[in-house]
């Protein structure tokens, strides 16, 4: 048996839906996660590469460590998994494994280096950098098909990571002191990608250029 439908009124029709449209893409409603990364990466790195650069005593350098464990690294891991989120791999694998890299080195210059032997533990700091050298090796290449700004972020960061490699492994001072001022400067670009990402944001058009591909 049939059911006859009856005919719509006008009480009946349909109403235009109030609610916004979907996302198109999967975090298109989540805010940029790249310019806390990067203004976290930046900062970590400057204070950090102060001491590397010895523009201050050594014996300063626990400043660092609430950073590394918190802004360098809770808070870029936080941004990692938003980039996850986003959909974006480049960004989740940077931020991410950078703010791993903050929060191990918390770890390591905390709990791990007072224990080692005196004469040997610059080897384990050179085995440590080592490995994050080759890391940020192949995220150099990545970063040549985001934007000349990036491209020349990790080109900084590379020579930075090996520099400090040669200071650890060889006990090279001046290969940590020269590290150390390629690390601010790379401070400096992360920054300009953090402001250029949240001027860009709140003007709403691009201000600081990236030098795209």
């Amino acid at each position: 048996m049939t059911q006859q439908l009856a005919p719509r009124t006008s009480s009946q029709a349909p109403s235009a839906d109030p609610s916004p449209a979907r996302p198109t893409h999967p975090g298109a409603h989540i805010a940029d996660p790249g310019a806390l990364g990067t203004a976290a990466f930046a900062l970590t790195t400057f204070v950090l590469s102060i001491f590397n650069a010895g523009l201050l005593p050594v014996t300063l350098e626990p400043v660092v460590f609430g950073l590394a464990l918190f802004y360098g690294g809770a808070v870029q891991l936080i941004a990692g998994v938003f980039e996850f989120l986003k959909g974006a791999t480049f960004g989740a694998l940077a931020f991410a494994s950078y703010g791993g890299f903050w929060m191990s080195f918390w770890y390591y210059v905390t709990f791990v280096s007072p224990t080692l032997p005196k004469e040997s533990a610059h080897l384990a700091t050179g085995v440590f950098l080592l490995a994050w050298t080759i890391f940020t090796s192949f995220m150099l290449i990545a970063s040549s098909k985001v934007h000349r700004a990036m491209f020349l972020l990790f080109g900084l960061l590379f020579i930075t990571f090996v520099l400090l490699t040669i200071g650890a492994l060889g006990g090279v001072v001046l290969a940590t002191r020269i590290g150390g001022f390629f690390g601010l400067v790379t401070a400096l670009v992360a920054w300009y990608l953090s402001a250029a990402s949240v001027i860009s944001s709140t003007f709403g058009r691009d201000v600081l250029p990236l030098g795209k591909f």
